[in-house]
């Protein structure tokens, strides 16, 4: 089956239809390497592919979604030894940190999370398979991928073997049959460390990936996502590996999400200048982010300013109050053709923009402009029973693709709120109004509601707390 989705494919350079075989697209994300708290960057890649994933489940896809945790590598292993604990231990923690930030963003779980120290297994089976096929050789240090014995290395980054010799950095092991060659498995006498049949040792970064998404996903998948940083050499070497074990084209379409700077300067820990999630959440929270996140088209980098931040904010509180007055309508009648047609055309244009490429910038544009109707008819008291009946439905998808999500309140709270709401109309009505102020200000404080006052009635919404 042929979607209308069309993506722009990192190995062919052009923008491609999405083949869905049995109504199903199957997709690997690169995960994080769990030795540190997960920053804005990452959060920019889960939820440009979060809204990827919405939106094919959205016309009706079934996506099979794998996205892995490095849960080995020196980082994690240097982090243990400052620390005192094992290299499991700090991986534990980060990937549980991981789901907490994920969730918190409204990210759609992946059907699996492997981590590479679960498939050691699969990892030591791939790599005896490339050794029989000639395409990878035991050597002093470890078992490396012979470059040069796979024609078509270099075709996802575009560069080429000549290329590579003369200007790439590379590892330096002379055990090592050619400089461009990269480790499947290293050998280590300190732990942690697997049996492999050529020795205890690790396995290499990339062979991880492979070694999982074949396992989940099969030889063959649709759509391998990440960040641009990933391209070379790591999933580079992933086609390599990946094609020469099953002879087989290993993913139809890469698609790659740019950086994320702070003021125009490239992140960086030497700096200082990396902000966390749980930073970027405290300080604007969670809609926010998701906003600010996908106002730049995916494969563009990413400014991470206040300026920005706070457009975002803006545009989030009028998608708030938009949701309060849809659900708070009353009377009936309106302008319902009118409406009605609006509601489809945004719809239509708003899937247009995300069939094109993702372009997550435009399609928030076409959202903001139905939101922006939908709060001048609830501002002059035209926005009916019946008009928000027929608006909420395509509201809701939008904010489902978006992932954008209002703060829901119990039904104690909201008995509450609403108590309070009838002292202080009865205040007003007497013209106390310091003492209706101050039910308004202890609105605010206690439950984080803001009060909409109408001609013959007053509304709220409970904003999202920063």
């Amino acid at each position: 089956m042929v979607s209308t989705l069309k993506l722009h494919n990192t190995l062919t350079g052009r923008l491609e239809t999405i083949y869905a075989p049995n109504n199903i697209i199957r997709i690997y994300l690169c995960g994080i390497t769990v030795y540190d708290e997960s920053h804005i960057g990452h959060a920019r890649t889960i939820i440009v592919f979060d809204a990827l994933n919405r939106f094919i489940r959205s016309k009706g896809y079934k996506v099979q979604l794998v996205q892995n945790f490095t849960d080995i590598d020196d980082k994690i292993i240097n982090r243990a030894g400052k620390e005192g604990l094992r290299a499991k231990d700090i991986a534990l923690r980060y990937i549980n940190d991981y789901f907490r930030d994920s969730d918190q963003l409204n990210i759609l779980r992946a059907d699996n999370y492997p981590r590479a120290t679960d498939h050691i297994k699969d990892i030591i089976e791939m790599i005896q398979r490339l050794i029989e096929k000639k395409h990878a050789y035991i050597s002093l240090n470890g078992i490396y991928f012979h470059v040069k014995s796979f024609i078509d290395y270099g075709k996802l980054s575009k560069k080429s073997i000549e290329e590579l010799e003369s200007g790439a950095r590379v590892e330096v092991d002379t055990s090592k049959h050619d400089p461009l060659d990269f480790a499947l498995w290293k050998f280590y006498s300190d732990e942690p460390l697997w049996d492999s049949p050529w020795g205890k040792g690790r396995p290499g970064w990339h062979i991880e990936c492979s070694a999982m998404a074949l396992k989940y996903l099969g030889n063959s998948i649709e759509i391998h996502c990440g960040g641009q940083d990933l391209i070379f050499p790591h999933h580079e070497n992933e086609i390599a590996q990946s094609e020469a074990y099953s002879g087989k084209q290993f993913v139809k379409l890469w698609m790659h999400s740019g950086m994320v700077t702070t003021n125009t300067e490239k992140m960086s820990k030497s700096i200082g200048n990396v902000v966390s999630i749980q930073q970027a959440i405290g300080e604007f929270g969670i809609n926010t982010l998701r906003i600010f996140c996908l106002s730049t088209k995916y494969s563009k980098p990413l400014d991470y300013t206040d300026k920005l931040l706070k457009e975002s904010r803006q545009k989030w509180r009028q998608i708030e109050t938009c949701a309060y007055e849809l659900r708070c309508a009353i009377s009936n009648g309106g302008e319902l053709k009118k409406m009605e047609i609006l509601s489809a055309e945004t719809m239509k244009s708003f899937e247009s923009a995300l069939d094109n490429n993702l372009n997550t910038p435009l399609a928030l544009r076409e959202f903001m402009k139905f939101v922006t109707e939908l709060n001048r008819l609830a501002a002059s008291d035209k926005l009916t029973r019946e008009i928000s009946e027929i608006c909420s439905v395509f509201f809701t998808k939008m904010m489902y693709i978006l992932g954008l999500r209002v703060t829901e309140t119990t039904d104690i709270e909201k008995q509450h709120i609403e108590d309070l709401i009838i002292t202080r109309n009865k205040l007003r009505d007497e013209k106390k109004f310091d003492a209706s102020d101050m039910i308004r200000k202890r609105l605010i404080e206690e439950y984080s509601v803001e009060l909409m006052d109408h001609k013959n009635r007053t509304t709220w919404k409970r904003l999202e707390k920063v």
